[in-house]
């Protein structure tokens, strides 16, 4: 894979696939963290003398929705560079191109929304052409797109004589691909969140490479019904039990531990003001839900987490969002910060729950992907990865 040391852009103009796709509030953005992750990238191309085109997706609109604009995320960008982003009225077109071709080195330009343009999603030629019109190199420092094959993500790679992964790609691959290659040992991988499906290629693959996985959350219930165990009213995804199932007898034959939940927070419905009941075991009577691990489980997960070389967490043990379920997670939010290992945090749920606990800053690293950092452990290609190999 290409990264900036390969490029020479000193007087050029570099079209930079960004995930800006962030929340919004009020019409302000809520929530700058990936643009954040995004400034070292930024702050070394301007340093080497480009000019910047910045492209980026926002939410998915089905039209030209005004509320899905960029403009408050140039306006964010421009305070956290200290320096002037000038919103594009478009995303292609001959004004656009204008506004680009009379950029000089330093100087920024954020484009509209990308996906305003149908093509985008569909890898359009002609619209990664039009991209590709208005720069004369290209990075993609966009990991959290990485895993689709969009106008802006691949095709536009293949049109340009230079392009490259940004610093953040760059450690992203590098730091995901190191844990399933050389981790620090023992390997330990925490997989939570609702269904086993959505991450059952993962599951798999750390049952060959970790030393022990733990799992939380409501895709648990999905292997208590494959040994056997009630699961009362608790979300349980029918579909998950026969991988579930597989999984268990993968872990029979060697390899990793598979460790799951021995007790259980239950609640008589799910909200936060719910009645809410311990379970020492795992099968929930009829008239409850399993929403988070017990205490007894949390501290055996956390042992295993500060023990561990290398640690990987992707889903939360329950129900977080709700207070009174939220401790599992915290716990093992709280370990995997405490870790003396190699921590890394898939996006997502996960992330949302190292901030909403204010531990973001204390692991090795956080991924801004959490789609694309499943699919980069599970083994498959990233398109948007190989168009720059």
């Amino acid at each position: 894979m290409r990264t900036l040391d390969d490029l020479d852009v000193d007087g050029r103009r570099v079209l930079v696939r960004v995930d800006f796709n962030v929340p919004l509030k009020d019409g302000a953005v809520a929530d700058d963290t990936r643009i954040r992750a995004a400034l070292p990238t930024l702050n070394e191309l301007r340093e080497r003398g480009a000019a910047l085109i910045l492209v980026s997706h926002l939410g998915r609109p089905k039209d030209r929705e005004p509320e899905l604009s960029m403009r408050p995320v140039a306006e964010r960008l421009g305070d956290l560079l200290g320096a002037p982003v000038r919103l594009a009225p478009g995303v292609v077109g001959d004004e656009v191109t204008q506004l680009a071709h009379a950029l000089h080195g330093g100087e920024l330009l954020l484009l509209e929304n990308v996906r305003y343009e149908p093509g985008e999603t569909k890898n359009d030629p002609t619209l990664a052409h039009g991209l590709a019109a208005l720069a004369d190199v290209y990075v993609n420092d966009a990991f959290g797109a990485a895993h689709r094959a969009h106008a802006s993500t691949e095709g536009v790679a293949h049109l340009l004589s230079q392009s490259a992964a940004g610093r953040l790609l760059e450690r992203e691959v590098t730091t995901l691909n190191g844990i399933l290659e050389d981790p620090a040992k023992p390997l330990v991988a925490v997989v939570g969140g609702a269904k086993v499906t959505d991450k059952v290629a993962v599951i798999d693959r750390f049952l060959e490479v970790a030393d022990a996985v733990l799992i939380g959350g409501a895709m648990c219930f999905p292997f208590f019904k494959a040994q056997g165990h009630a699961v009362g009213g608790s979300l349980c995804e029918e579909e998950g039990i026969e991988p579930a199932r597989a999984a268990l007898a993968k872990a029979a034959k060697g390899g990793a531990r598979l460790e799951l939940p021995s007790d259980l927070v239950l609640g008589d419905r799910f909200g936060a003001d719910a009645e809410r009941r311990e379970l020492d075991g795992v099968d929930v009577p009829d008239g409850w839900m399993g929403l988070d691990v017990g205490s007894r489980t949390a501290e055996r997960y956390a042992a295993e987490i500060a023990r561990a070389g290398t640690v990987f967490w992707n889903g939360p043990m329950g129900a977080f969002e709700l207070a009174p379920f939220a401790a599992g997670t915290r716990a093992v939010a709280e370990a995997v910060a405490a870790a003396p290992g190699t921590t890394v945090v898939g996006g997502g749920d996960s992330a949302a729950a190292l901030q909403q606990f204010g531990l973001a800053e204390q692991v090795t690293h956080l991924s801004t992907g959490g789609g694309a950092s499943l699919e980069l452990l599970e083994g498959k290609r990233l398109p948007g990865v190989e168009a720059l190999s």
